[in-house]
This record gives C-alpha cells, sequence and structure tokens, in this order.
C-alpha cells in the first residue's frame, strides 16, 4: 500500500498531533499552474477524507512567495466564445470549495505574495495569518482584462464588505498584511518571528479539541450564510448532534470535576479547565 500523501512534486505534507503541515514548494514563484492545481485537488480531497487530520496549515517553502498568482498561459487557453451560464461548479471552484468546507479547520500561513488565483485560494480558507514586512496579498486581474474568477468576487465582500471589496479587485493594488488586517483580508499581521510560533500554537489547540465539535462548528458557521433563520435551525441541529457524542459527554463531565464554574476556574478561563489531547 502507497505511503499516506507520497507522489508529489509541488507539496510537502507532514501529518503530526492531527495538524496536517502542507508546504507548497514549486520554484520558481509556486506559480498556479497545471501541476500545482492538481496536486492541491489531489491533497484536498485526501485531507478531507484523512480521519487522523483534524487542522489542515497550508504555507511555502518559498518566503518570497506564497503562490505568485494563477498561470497567465493556462487562462489564455480558454474558449473565447462565451458558452451557457453554469449550473454547476467548475474544476477550480470545486477545488477551492473543498477547503472551505472539508470537517477540518483550515489556515493560511502567509509569507511571501499570494496575488490572483493564490489569494482566491487563502480566502477559501477558515483562517489567514501574515507576516509584516512580507506577506502580500492582491487580486490583480481586473488591471489585465478579466475579474478575479476562482471565487474573489464572492469570497472578498463576505469577508471585508462591498466598498472594501471593490478596492482590492479593481485597484489591483498590493495590500500588506497590517493594511489586509485592517480590511479583513487576514485575520492577523504578526511580526516574521511570532507567524510560526502562533500558528503552530492555534494548529495544535485546535486539533485537539474532538473532531466532531470541530466539523460541526465549522459547519454551522458555514449556514451563517443562509437567511437568519435557516441558519439558526442548521445551528440547533448540529448542536444537537455534538450533544450524542460520546467525546461531549466525557469532556463535559470532566471540566466539572476540575472545578468548572468555581470562581477560581471560571477566571482562569474556560480553556485553563477543559481536557485536550495536545502533549
Amino acid at each position: 500500500m502507497a505511503a499516506p500523501y507520497a507522489g508529489f512534486n509541488a507539496l510537502k505534507v507532514h501529518v503530526e498531533r492531527g495538524v496536517a503541515w502542507v508546504t507548497i514548494d514549486h520554484p520558481p514563484i509556486n506559480l498556479f499552474d497545471m501541476v500545482l492545481i492538481q496536486e492541491m485537488d489531489r491533497v484536498g480531497r485526501e485531507l478531507e477524507a484523512d480521519d487522523d487530520v483534524r487542522v489542515v496549515v497550508l504555507q511555502s517553502a518559498n518566503p518570497d512567495f506564497f503562490i505568485a498568482h494563477a498561470d497567465v498561459t493556462l487562462i489564455q487557453q480558454l474558449p473565447r466564445d462565451v458558452p451557457p451560464k453554469a449550473t454547476q461548479l467548475g474544476w477550480f471552484h470545486q477545488m477551492v470549495e473543498r477547503f472551505r468546507t472539508m470537517p477540518k479547520a483550515t489556515i493560511g500561513k502567509i509569507e511571501g505574495r499570494a496575488r490572483g488565483g493564490g489569494s482566491e485560494l487563502l480566502l477559501s480558507l477558515d483562517m489567514r495569518f501574515g507576516a509584516i514586512g512580507r506577506a502580500i496579498l492582491s487580486q490583480p486581474e481586473v488591471a489585465v482584462g478579466i475579474i478575479p474568477g476562482g471565487s474573489g468576487t464572492q469570497r472578498l465582500p463576505r469577508l471585508m464588505g462591498r466598498g472594501r471589496a471593490l478596492e482590492v479587485i479593481l485597484g489591483c493594488s498590493d495590500f500588506p498584511a497590517e493594511l489586509a488586517e485592517r480590511y479583513g483580508y487576514i485575520n492577523r499581521a504578526l511580526p516574521p518571528e511570532e507567524l510560526t510560533p502562533f500558528v503552530e500554537r492555534l494548529a495544535y489547540r485546535i486539533a485537539s479539541f474532538p473532531a466532531s465539535a470541530i466539523a460541526l462548528a465549522k459547519a454551522s458557521v458555514n449556514a451563517a450564510e443562509l437567511p437568519a433563520v435557516e441558519g439558526l435551525l442548521d445551528e440547533a441541529h448540529y448542536f444537537n448532534q455534538t450533544l450524542a457524542t460520546k467525546e461531549a459527554q466525557e469532556r463535559m463531565a470532566a471540566f466539572m470535576a476540575a472545578g468548572g464554574q468555581t470562581y477560581d476556574v471560571e477566571l482562569a478561563g474556560i480553556g485553563a479547565g477543559a481536557p485536550s489531547r495536545e502533549r
């Protein structure tokens, strides 16, 4: 039987303590060409099906480029005649959407440039963290006469609002980490020396929690894009599913046994009294 996550040319995958570290290593600039797109699609499918993985972190081996952008020569090969409006997602949309919907937490650790399709992949992750002075994000497509076609026009308004999204998309400017944080493009901008330790702490902490709770919490948050009543009904349904798990019953009992709902434990923080798989 082949080893898991073997046979990649543009990616390196290492799984430790429930976290899959996926490193993009596709010299010289991590171009989002057919090789990288196909491997990102494949690794997404494998990660989605891997019950040992609770958190996925995407990072780059190149300090200057996370993913430069989509290969323009591939875009030039697309049909010139306008086809009928599609009724289902195309292959690139399916690939990035998988990272948004898989029952794992997905995190982008950004050092270097992530433009165009690289930005859109990051926008499809659950969380993004960038190194100050190194991380740069942008959607430059309009400058070459097209639009962001890999989810950017849909993700950005949901993250930062219509006006700021249009500033990014129509202005085609680079957004450094600190401005990207202020706009909601990324979660946090961190000094370069703090980025890896922060992401490691967060990833391993999330991975220490029950897989079912991670998956159902993410599904419930995704339901926030529905009308409010439908989203609340989904939340209630997912909550009821977590109550039925053995892990939830054991962890709530352990929390109470450790002094939950007492003054000192509550003062320290709920997380301090919660059981953890982390070692």
